[in-house]
């Protein structure tokens, strides 16, 4: 590896953890050829972009190579390596976060672990902006590295020709979820979402879990227990008003789902130690 290499490691607060798509390393390195690296297990998920040469990854006992400006992604909790022959630039970052495996699977079942984007300059800037905070020693804003993050994957689902090609309904999909995102402290249904899209009940509600891998219901809940979770630990908002931020119907229905999705009540979770964002 180059002297010129270099690498940052962070440490993610409790709310990071709990919320965000969240980065625990990034750099910059050249590897010289020859360079070969080989890990049964190191927990997150790597995002790499390749500025210059080839690199060749081998995931499940099969190789797939990396070329100038294309992006990888790898499940670095099971065994992988990678090495070159020519030598190598690439940027980096591993990270995770509670959705993170969920939206590595859904990709990868579209794209495979080598990413081919028509037009990289985007996905590229967002990857750079995450290694810049880094390398100029600027405050870590979690939040702003969250959604550098899930912008990079987004545009990975995206902005495939595969993908545009094979499933013609990711527009309409982008759409549903914005919907949700503006919408969710309302009584949203599965009818009124099918009608936004123009589509059947269950025709959307296939095309909706085959694009996201979430039903439209599980993806409405992440967003409203999401949208709790935060404001139980950054507000002193009462438990009930944090219900009804949130778009649950009534406080014994949010204590209940709460508890079953995270094991403790809210009260619970938002008296838990905790890292300052």
């Amino acid at each position: 590896m180059s002297d010129t290499s270099e690498y940052f490691v962070y440490a993610p607060s409790r709310t990071a953890r709990d919320l965000f798509f969240y980065p625990l390393q990034c750099g910059f390195f050249c590897y010289e050829a020859g360079y070969h690296l080989e890990r049964e297990s190191y927990d997150s998920f790597l995002l790499l972009y390749l500025q210059k040469g080839q690199l060749q990854l081998c995931i499940d006992g099969q190789t797939q190579t990396v070329d100038t400006d294309h992006f990888a992604l790898i499940d670095c909790y099971h065994p992988h390596a990678y090495t070159t022959e020519t030598g190598c630039e690439c940027l980096w970052c591993h990270f995770d976060g509670p959705l993170a495996r969920a939206w590595y699977e859904n990709i990868i079942g579209h794209t495979g672990n080598v990413i081919t984007l028509a037009d990289t300059y985007p996905t590229r800037k967002k990857i750079t902006a995450v290694y810049e905070v880094f390398a100029s020693g600027s405050p870590v804003r979690e939040p702003l590295m969250s959604k550098y993050l899930s912008d990079i994957l987004t545009d990975f689902l995206l902005n495939t020709a595969d993908v545009k090609k094979i499933h013609p309904y990711t527009s309409m999909v982008e759409e549903i979820i914005t919907y949700i995102h503006e919408h969710f402290k309302e009584d949203i249904t599965v009818g009124q979402m099918a009608a936004l899209a123009d589509l059947s009940p269950y025709h959307f509600l296939r095309i909706f879990k085959q694009e996201t891998g979430f039903t439209p219901h599980e993806y409405l809940i992440h967003v409203r227990m999401s949208t709790a979770k935060y404001l139980l630990k950054n507000t002193s908002l009462s438990v009930k008003a944090i219900c009804f931020q949130s778009g649950f119907s009534g406080e014994s229905v949010f204590c209940t789902a709460f508890k079953r999705m995270e094991k403790v009540t809210p009260e619970q979770y938002r008296n838990c130690d905790q890292t300052t964002v």
